[in-house]
């Protein structure tokens, strides 16, 4: 995957969107291309897939309007149908109509405490003939907040910060009231939450707000005076969960339920990673905190290096839609105001070095 970067300075969506689309038309359509592609392997009929990503944008406009409007001049600008980019910005909202498949997506790992900074990493696992270019993108909130992000083109977020001290990291979930109902996209609470959001309380009264149709959690972390916290916000159409740290600091997530009401729920299939993942994290833990990005990288590996459970690589034997591969390492410092990021595995970071952001 190639990084692109792109700085807006104005608040106005529309007018952001517009900058947005003309700087990068090109790849805007080839996304939705790709995407359009990748759900008729999945066996998701195009008109149910037009069905959800207009459901979806309506639920969008109706929740947070800028951001609808931002979406819609992006597809102006860059020539794209307006259901076609939307397509991809309710990416996830359309995945949870296919039948379920085993997800070996993102593992994240954050560590909070008094009198210290949040220190996290994530790793973004994804398909990579989905993905040849990614977006980093700064720009000025109209709740006036300064934000930073990574995200696909189309989307309108991932993995970010913003100038109060908050991070945000993001994997996906599966649960048993997801449907095709077409809500509120999830990428599009993660960067409201990134545009509004002052403090883990804000960012949970945010998320609560929105209707959604698809699972998700948002890991969000916040470093000030006093030192750390964290929660994780775990949706999903039954409700929303938070998971707190763990005594020692820690909040680890992958592709799984922690909460225990909504982990009744949980439909991620048994050949999934997840829990592989997550023990790995949980294994290494105790020998992450305290170190900068490439040495926290390496750390995360366990002396495994590519062949730790956080590395994915794609398995030429796999469909290409079950062929799964890290894309991006970040860590998110809150402090700073900063992303490191690499795009690939952990063990690749610690070895090339992060580039700032």
């Amino acid at each position: 995957m190639e990084l692109r970067t792109f700085t807006s300075t104005t608040t106005d969506p529309a007018a952001r969107g517009r900058e947005l689309g003309t700087a990068f038309a090109p790849q805007f359509e080839r996304t939705a291309a790709l995407y359009l592609d990748h759900f008729e392997e999945l066996g998701i009929g195009a008109d149910e897939v037009r069905g959800i990503a207009e459901r979806s944008r309506a639920a969008l406009a109706a929740w947070a309007p800028g951001l609808a409007a931002e979406a819609d001049a992006i597809a102006d600008a860059a020539q794209v149908e307006r259901w076609r980019v939307a397509a991809v910005g309710a990416r996830t909202e359309i995945l949870a109509a296919a039948p379920p498949r085993a997800i070996s997506e993102c593992s994240t790992a954050v560590h909070v405490g008094p009198g210290e900074a949040a220190e996290s990493i994530q790793t973004w696992d994804w398909h990579d003939f989905l993905v040849p270019e990614g977006l980093l993108w700064a720009f000025p909130s109209e709740a006036g907040l300064d934000v930073k992000l990574f995200t696909e083109f189309g989307t309108a977020a991932k993995i970010g910060v913003n100038s109060a001290g908050l991070g945000l990291h993001f994997n996906i979930l599966s649960h048993a009231s997801d449907s095709d109902a077409g809500g509120v996209p999830v990428h599009a609470i993660a960067r409201r939450v990134l545009e509004e959001a002052r403090s883990i309380a804000d960012a949970r009264r945010i998320a609560a707000s929105a209707t959604v149709s698809a699972s998700t959690v948002l890991t969000v972390f916040e470093t000030g005076p006093a030192g750390s916290r964290a929660a994780s916000l775990e949706l999903s159409p039954a409700g929303l969960g938070v998971v707190d740290p763990a005594a020692d600091g820690w909040l680890l997530h992958t592709n799984h339920f922690l909460d225990p009401e909504l982990f009744r729920g949980d439909t991620m299939p048994a050949d999934s990673t997840t829990r592989e993942r997550f023990a790995h994290l949980d294994a290494v833990r105790s020998g992450l905190a305290g170190l900068g990005p490439a040495a926290r990288a390496l750390a995360a590996c366990g002396g495994q290096g590519a062949d730790a459970d956080i590395c994915m690589a794609p398995d030429p034997a796999l469909p290409r839609i079950d062929q799964w591969a890290t894309l991006l390492t970040v860590a998110v410092d809150t402090e700073a105001f900063a992303l490191d990021v690499f795009p690939g595995r952990p063990d690749e970071a610690a070895a090339a070095g992060f580039t700032r952001f």
